[in-house]
């Protein structure tokens, strides 16, 4: 089994979520007590948030890359970024480091293969639904065309990650606008919804809507036990 390297923290309400994920995951695919093989670095979010707010990227790319460098010291042979905002700076981190960054677009991406979807809505920070570094991945590399909400939409969608899941709230009237939002998404012709943030989960899961709902940090965790337990046969 390999060691998968986790950056976390950001926020840790999904890093939790990633542990539990790939610890089940290891456990389902091995059988008896095994679990996954695991380092990791967890942010305090604070920091990295202001660097978002700063609008400095370099500096939180800094961070990161180091990150990634003590958990490939520590004995990490792939590393996981445990958000999808995060990823603005993924061909840096990616730089940093001789191990592979698997990345988490990459296994959107994968998922939607598989089940011949093209037009996802795409859910997230005002970041990742409206910069290229996700758009422009999933359009230039696998050919998806993705719809976003409306502006005031994506305010709110943003607003409900930092103000509460990323504090750990998660409110029933927010799911309530979250689903409105992806039925709206359907009238319009999406085929799917990508969970965009890994902490989007907390709130809306497979089966809820009307469209299949892809979650990002569940399919990031599929991609890395495959990579961690590709020569395992027990």
């Amino acid at each position: 089994m390999r060691t998968i390297g986790l950056i976390g923290g950001m926020s840790w309400e999904s890093t939790a979520v990633y542990y539990r994920l790939l610890n089940e995951g290891a456990r389902e695919r091995l059988g008896g007590l095994h679990s996954a093989r695991l380092l990791l670095y967890s942010f305090d979010f604070q920091e990295i948030e202001s660097y978002q707010a700063q609008d400095n990227w370099v500096a939180a790319a800094g961070r990161l890359a180091s990150a990634a460098q003590a958990l490939e010291r520590a004995g990490a042979d792939c590393l996981l970024l445990c958000t999808n905002t995060m990823h603005k700076v993924a061909d840096q981190l990616a730089r940093a480091t001789a191990v592979p960054l698997i990345h988490i677009t990459d296994s959107v991406a994968a998922a939607m293969a598989t089940r011949s979807l093209t037009h996802p809505l795409l859910l997230g920070t005002r970041f990742t639904m409206e910069e290229d570094f996700y758009l422009g991945r999933l359009r230039d590399q696998f050919g998806v065309t993705v719809v976003l909400p409306e502006e005031a939409d994506r305010l709110c969608v943003h607003n409900m990650i930092y103000d509460e899941l990323c504090i750990g709230s998660v409110l029933p009237d927010s799911r309530v606008r979250l689903l409105e939002i992806v039925e709206q998404a359907a009238r319009a012709g999406a085929d799917s919804v990508i969970l965009g943030c890994t902490e989007l989960g907390l709130l809306l899961s497979d089966g809820e809507a009307s469209l299949p709902v892809l979650d990002s940090c569940a399919l990031h965790v599929v991609q890395a036990l495959d990579f961690a337990l590709e020569d395992d046969r027990s």
